[in-house]
């Protein structure tokens, strides 16, 4: 698939440049100089702040932040979705109806607000934007595999495990879970936007992590510069819309190519 071709270019790009960042980057991200607003130029690729930082620098090492918040939260949402829905799916009855209502709960949830909120009381830290935004985008995974599991469990083979006296653990972790969670892999690429989409909402508006670069960070100080200093919020800007692109991109190809009705036409 293309799309999902194109993506991957794009995230081997980013992942490179989040390895090797100390190498990418011409200066030191956090080092203050007399160039101020500086336009880009051979010296500054990307120009630099109102504080003198080298923006180039910056965005290459906001790829590390942006990615690990990105993934790290997919990761932990996308395991608690799974597990939350597998069991509600396959067991059924009462367990199901409570499982959904708590996830109709957390669905009317302003989910970003909640986030701020629980922020500014704990600390900006990674480890808790982290853990608040992946306790707070499960849902869409739950329901997904929550609907998957009720599929499954009517196919022959799950009758057949469950007739030779298989545990329902067993057959949740070796049959219910490995064949639904195909389309969790392109749910979780839209989860590794959002989150990424999130954090820099959340830097933006002075709560992200104080001690680390981010995107999110940059723009908000090149606001002030506006439109004088354009090239502060532009490339930050375009390190987002590129990432999210190229997630965007991997789901959508990754959809096409393991759904089966789509695969059959192409």
């Amino acid at each position: 698939m293309k799309e999902l071709k194109i993506g991957l270019v794009m995230l081997t790009i980013l992942i490179l440049v989040a390895i090797f960042a100390p190498y990418i980057a011409t200066k030191d991200p956090y080092l203050l100089n007399d160039d101020l607003i500086a336009e880009p130029s051979a010296k500054y690729i990307f120009g630099t702040d109102g504080l003198g930082r080298d923006v180039f620098s910056m965005v290459i090492y906001g790829t590390r932040t942006s990615l690990k918040i990105g993934i790290f939260v997919a990761a932990v949402s996308s395991t608690i979705g799974i597990l939350i829905g597998g069991v509600a799916g396959y067991i059924g009855g009462k367990v199901d109806r409570i499982i959904s209502e708590i996830i109709n709960i957390f669905l009317m949830l302003p989910t970003f607000f909640i986030t701020l909120i629980t922020i500014a009381i704990y600390g900006s830290s990674l480890r808790n934007i982290i853990i608040v935004m992946a306790l707070t985008s499960w849902t869409g995974t739950a329901r997904l595999m929550r609907s998957q599991a009720i599929s499954l469990r009517e196919r022959t083979f799950i009758k057949s495990a469950q007739t030779i006296g298989e545990s329902s653990i067993s057959i949740l972790f070796k049959h219910i879970i490995p064949n639904g969670i195909f389309p969790i892999i392109t749910n979780s690429t839209m989860i590794v936007s959002s989150a990424i989409l999130s954090e820099a909402g959340l830097s933006f508006l002075g709560l992200g992590d104080p001690n680390v670069v981010s995107w999110g960070k940059i723009i908000a100080h090149g606001k002030t510069y506006l439109p004088r200093s354009w090239w502060i919020c532009t490339f930050p800007g375009l390190a987002i819309v590129f990432t999210v692109l190229s997630f965007y991109l991997i789901g959508e190809g990754a959809h096409k190519l393991l759904n089966p009705k789509i695969r059959t036409k192409g």
